[in-house]
C-alpha cells in the first residue's frame, strides 16, 4: 500500500470522527500515513468500544489525538486547536478538515400527538450541521494551521433537495452546509483551500437509524440503487481519501454523489 501522506506531518481534523462516515474516513486516511485528530461527543458507556477503533488508528503508526468535547462551543474549538498545535509541532499542518456532524432535530412540522418543529429546533440543527463548518474552517485558518493545499470536506445527503417526513430541519441544514462550502471554496481559494461536499447515499449508520421509518427508506434504496445495495462508510471513506490526493487539487466547490448511481433512478 502506498502511504503518500507518511513523513509529511500532515493531519486530518475530523469533527464527529468516533463513528460512521467520520470514523471510516479516519481509518482510511491513517492507513495512508495521515495523522489524525478526532473531536467527538460520546457517553462514557460508549468509550470502551470507541477506544478500540482509536487503537486501530494508532496501530497504523501515525500520531493520534482525540477530544471528547462539545466541538460546537467556541471556547472548546480554541482549546482543541491550541492542544493540537502543540502536538503537531512547528512543521505540522492540517491537510484535511472533515465535517461529519449528525446533531439535529428529527421532528414533523405537523403532528397530532407529538411535539413539532420549533424555531429553536431549526437554529440548533443549522448551527450544528452547517454553520459549524465555517466556524471550524475560520478558526483553523486564523490559527495558520492549514497546509498550502488543504482540503475541506463535508457530508451532505439527498435531503439537500428532496423532502422527507421529519427531515425538515436537517434538510435545511444540508442545503445551508452546501452553500457555506461553496463560499469557502470561493473565498479561501487564494489561500490554497479546496472545499467540497460528499453526498453519501443511504448508509446504515447509527444516525441514519434515528430517522423515522428508516427501515422503509433502506428497502426502497436497495430497489432503486443500480447495484441493489446501500452505501457503506468505506465507500465514502474511499472518496475522502481520493479527494485528499494531489491529483484532486482541481476539484473545488462542488457536491460529489457517492452512492453507486442511487440519485439517477
Amino acid at each position: 500500500m502506498v502511504r503518500e501522506f507518511e513523513h509529511k506531518n500532515f493531519w486530518a481534523i475530523i469533527l464527529g470522527g468516533s463513528r460512521g462516515l467520520g470514523l471510516a474516513s479516519a481509518l482510511k486516511l491513517a492507513e495512508h500515513g495521515m495523522n489524525i485528530c478526532i473531536i467527538h461527543r460520546d457517553r462514557r458507556t460508549d468509550i470502551e468500544k470507541i477506544n478500540k477503533y482509536f487503537e486501530q488508528i494508532k496501530n497504523e503508526n501515525v500520531q493520534f489525538i482525540s477530544f471528547n468535547l462539545d466541538g460546537l462551543k467556541s471556547e472548546n474549538i480554541l482549546l482543541i486547536l491550541e492542544s493540537l498545535k502543540e502536538k503537531m509541532g512547528e512543521n505540522g499542518k492540517v491537510k484535511t478538515f472533515i465535517h461529519s456532524v449528525a446533531k439535529g432535530h428529527l421532528k414533523a412540522m405537523v403532528h397530532d400527538h407529538q411535539s413539532t418543529l420549533t424555531n429553536e429546533d431549526f437554529l440548533i440543527t443549522l448551527n450544528a450541521m452547517a454553520i459549524s463548518l465555517y466556524d471550524w474552517t475560520k478558526a483553523i485558518f486564523t490559527g495558520s494551521l492549514f497546509s498550502s493545499d488543504a482540503r475541506i470536506l463535508a457530508f451532505t445527503s439527498e435531503g439537500n433537495s428532496k423532502a422527507w417526513p421529519n427531515y425538515g430541519a436537517v434538510s435545511a441544514a444540508k442545503a445551508a452546509l452546501e452553500a457555506i462550502s461553496r463560499n469557502i471554496a470561493l473565498e479561501f481559494a487564494p489561500f490554497g483551500l479546496r472545499s467540497n461536499c460528499i453526498q453519501a447515499g443511504v448508509t446504515d449508520t447509527a444516525s441514519f437509524k434515528m430517522i423515522p421509518n428508516s427501515d422503509s427508506i433502506k428497502e426502497f434504496t436497495r430497489q432503486r440503487n443500480p447495484f441493489k445495495r446501500l452505501t457503506t462508510p468505506i465507500d465514502v471513506a474511499n472518496v475522502v481519501y481520493l479527494l485528499c490526493k494531489e491529483e484532486a487539487a482541481w476539484i473545488n466547490g462542488t457536491v460529489i454523489p457517492v452512492n453507486g448511481g442511487e440519485h439517477i433512478n
